[in-house]
């Protein structure tokens, strides 16, 4: 990867190292005072809202075999998306191994879906990588070349689904299903005009807010589509395998999309309602409420809740062992 704009750790010890503002201090200070109040009172949210017989229940209708292959392809796709930090560290240049960030991206990506974005995908990954060595020019690179990866995939999959008209529309949607094609073809020109960027452009480098950003290569773009598509996926796979009779996956991949996007509007942690709400209005005339919302909380808890028990864990280890992991990591340098 270009290396004109990243800053190796190493030229930027003597700064953090060195004495610190008072306002620096503190500012650490309440932030971590803030994770350890703001997390359990976001997961007591989170928890007091869920039928947990309905849960059971749930879980309980669904053979043991299903369940394993839930599993199976729930840990596939956090693999994938622990790959977006893996592939920003060639972005970046940075030392960190990857034993090191695969932890750190799975526990940002389990407070990041149920707990929101801002949790889990920016403040927790500024803290967690901070923690380790890393400054934040080079956190913000990672963060950025992650949430491109993400999005790029997205549009991408997306771009192929509503094109194709493998979802249908209820009647009386102010969206229609022309409209939708159209969006489509839209979001396919968004990712091929990123990849002729990525190819041709002659300038790589921009800066904003004092952070340099570089455009990455062709083959690096390619890899992010791959990655990005691959796990939102993943994702409609795992509802797919879960759902009583095999429904059409394009299908499927196509409400998921849908309905991600609507619980970024709706601005709610996990999607909670967003997501049952899309997926029982475009599917009731293939499945009933009940084999539908079965459906749907079985993905909640293999992909959502039971992740964030394993991340709790882990974020507890990464806090008790970070400084350690820090020190050895300057003295690697």
């Amino acid at each position: 990867m270009n290396g004109v704009s990243h800053t190796s750790t190493h030229e930027q010890k003597p700064a953090e190292t060195g004495k610190q503002k008072p306002w620096l201090i503190w500012g650490k200070r309440a932030f971590t005072l803030f994770f350890f109040i703001a997390v359990p009172v976001l997961l007591f949210t989170l928890m007091k809202n869920l039928d947990w017989n309905e849960v059971m229940h749930a879980l309980e209708s669904y053979k043991a075999t299903t369940l394993a292959l839930g599993f199976a392809i729930a840990a596939g796709s956090y693999l994938t998306y622990c790959g977006f930090d893996v592939l920003a560290r060639r972005y970046t240049e940075h030392k960190l191994s990857v034993k090191q960030i695969v932890p750190v991206t799975f526990v940002c990506y389990a407070f990041n879906l149920n707990l929101s974005s801002w949790v889990g995908g920016i403040a927790l990954r500024y803290r967690l990588y901070s923690r380790l060595g890393l400054d934040v020019p080079t956190i913000t690179r990672i963060l950025s070349l992650s949430l491109i990866t993400n999005w790029l995939g997205y549009m991408l999959l997306a771009g192929f689904v509503f094109a194709g008209d493998f979802v249908d529309l209820p009647e009386g949607w102010k969206i229609g299903d022309t409209t939708l094609q159209l969006i489509g073809f839209v979001l396919l020109a968004v990712c091929f005009a990123y990849f002729a960027a990525c190819r041709f452009s002659k300038k790589r480098t921009w800066t904003v807010r004092k952070q340099q950003l570089v455009l990455p290569s062709l083959n690096q773009a390619l890899r992010q589509a791959l990655l990005g598509a691959l796990n939102w996926g993943l994702m409609a796979l795992l509802i797919y395998v879960l759902l009583p009779e095999k429904a059409f996956y394009p299908a499927v991949l196509g409400i998921l999309l849908i309905s991600s996007i609507a619980g970024v509007i709706a601005h709610i942690p996990a999607g909670l309602g967003v997501l049952e709400t899309v997926f029982i209005t475009l599917m009731q005339h293939q499945f009933s409420k009940g084999q539908l919302l079965a459906a749907l909380i079985g993905y909640r808890v293999i992909y959502f809740l039971i992740p964030l028990m394993l991340a709790l864990v882990v974020y507890v280890v990464l806090e008790k062992r970070a400084k350690a992991m820090r020190k050895r990591n300057e003295g690697q340098l």
